[in-house]
C-alpha cells in the first residue's frame, strides 16, 4: 500500500519518471564491480544480481571491472547514461577513501546517485598471543610505551584493515607501523607467524584463528557487539568512542537516473535482504543488513568521505 501510494504521488508529480520506471527494465541490466571475479564484494553482487533478476524479469548482469582500487568500475558508472540499466556494487574505497587518495576525473558525492546502503561488516582487533595485552586499553597503553615498537599488517594502502589501523593511531595516539601486504591472505598469514603484532580483520577471516587461540580478540569495531562474538567488547565500550570501522556494501548508479528508477531497485535490494539465503550470505561475511533509504545513504556517505578524509590528511596515507 505504501508503495503504491508513493507511486500515485509521484505520477502525479513526476508522470514522465514513473511510465520510465513502469516500463523499466526492457532490456538486461549491468551491474558494475570494481574487483576481480571470486572476491567478496563480486560473491555478494553475483548475489543480489541474481535476486534483481527474479524480481525485474530481465537478467542483472555482474561486469568485474578491476583495477585501480575500484575507481575504474566507479568512472565507467559515472560516465554510463543515467538509464538504470548500469549500476555499481560500490563500498568504502572508492565512495569514500580514494577521492582523498588518488585524483580522480569524478566526485562520487556528486557524479553517483546513491540507491541503498546493503550492509555493515565491522572489524575485530586481533593481536598475536605474545602481545602481552588482554583488551583495547591495554593494547593502546602498551603501544604507547613502546611507541614505534609494533606493527599492524593490512591488505593493502586504502583497504579497511589500513583505514582501521590509522583511526586507531590518530585516537588512541598511538605509533603502530602499518606493514602493506598484497592481499589479506599474506596479511593474515604474517600475523600469525608473529611477523607483525596484531591487525584489523573481517570476522570471519580470523574466526577459526581465535577460537584455537592462534590469535587474540580484543574488541569489535562496530557500533554494538557482533552476534558471532558475543563476548568480545565494542571499541566504544573499550574507551574508544571515535574508534568505529566498518566495511560496506551499497549500490549506486549514475547521477541523474531517475528516482522511481533508483527506488525500484531499492525495493528489490531490500526485498532480497529479507530473504534467508541472503542473510545467511552477509552473516557468512560477517555482514549485517541495512537496507537503507536513498536519503540515509547519501548521508551516510558524506559523513564516511568526511571521517575518512580527516583520517587519509592527519594519517599522511598514500596511494601506492
Amino acid at each position: 500500500m505504501r508503495a503504491s501510494a508513493a507511486l500515485l504521488c509521484a505520477a502525479l508529480s513526476f508522470p514522465g519518471q514513473v511510465a520510465h520506471a513502469q516500463a523499466w527494465p526492457t532490456k538486461p541490466v549491468r551491474l558494475l564491480v570494481g574487483y576481480a571475479a571470486g572476491g567478496g564484494t563480486d560473491i555478494l553482487a553475483r548475489t543480489f544480481a541474481q535476486k534483481m533478476s527474479e524480481g525485474f524479469g530481465r537478467p542483472v548482469l555482474v561486469d568485474n571491472r578491476p583495477g585501480a582500487a575500484g575507481n575504474i568500475a566507479t568512472e565507467l558508472t559515472v560516465r554510463s547514461q543515467p538509464d538504470g540499466y548500469t549500476l555499481l556494487m560500490g563500498n568504502v574505497g572508492p565512495m569514500a577513501v580514494n577521492p582523498h587518495l588518488y585524483r580522480m576525473s569524478v566526485d562520487p558525492l556528486r557524479d553517483l546517485a546513491p540507491i541503498t546502503l546493503i550492509a555493515l561488516a565491522p572489524l575485530l582487533v586481533v593481536v598475536h598471543p605474545s602481545l602481552p595485552v588482554r583488551s583495547l586499553k591495554e593494547l593502546a597503553d602498551y603501544a604507547r610505551r613502546e611507541s614505534g615498537k609494533l606493527s599492524y599488517s593490512s591488505a593493502g594502502v586504502g583497504s579497511s584493515n589500513h583505514l582501521a589501523g590509522a583511526l586507531f593511531n590518530i585516537e588512541a595516539g598511538t605509533n603502530v607501523e602499518h606493514v602493506p601486504y598484497k592481499g589479506a591472505a599474506p596479511a593474515l598469514a604474517d600475523l600469525i607467524a608473529g611477523n607483525v603484532q596484531l591487525s584489523f580483520q573481517t570476522l570471519p577471516s580470523v574466526g577459526d584463528h581465535v577460537r584455537n587461540a592462534r590469535l587474540r580478540a580484543l574488541a569489535v569495531t562496530s557500533a554494538r557487539r557482533s552476534v558471532t562474538y558475543p563476548e568480545v567488547p565494542t571499541s566504544a565500550e573499550s574507551g574508544f568512542k571515535g574508534f568505529e570501522v566498518s566495511a560496506w556494501y551499497s549500490m549506486v548508479a549514475p547521477a541523474g537516473t531517475p528516482r522511481a528508477v533508483v527506488d525500484r531497485v531499492r525495493d528489490e535490494v531490500v526485498k532480497a535482504l529479507a530473504q534467508k539465503d541472503v542473510r545467511d550470505r552477509l552473516s557468512f561475511d560477517g555482514a549485517e543488513p541495512v537496507g537503507s533509504t536513498p536519503e540515509a545513504f547519501a548521508a551516510f556517505m558524506r559523513a564516511e568521505t568526511q571521517k575518512w578524509g580527516r583520517v587519509v590528511r592527519l594519517s599522511g596515507m598514500k596511494a601506492e
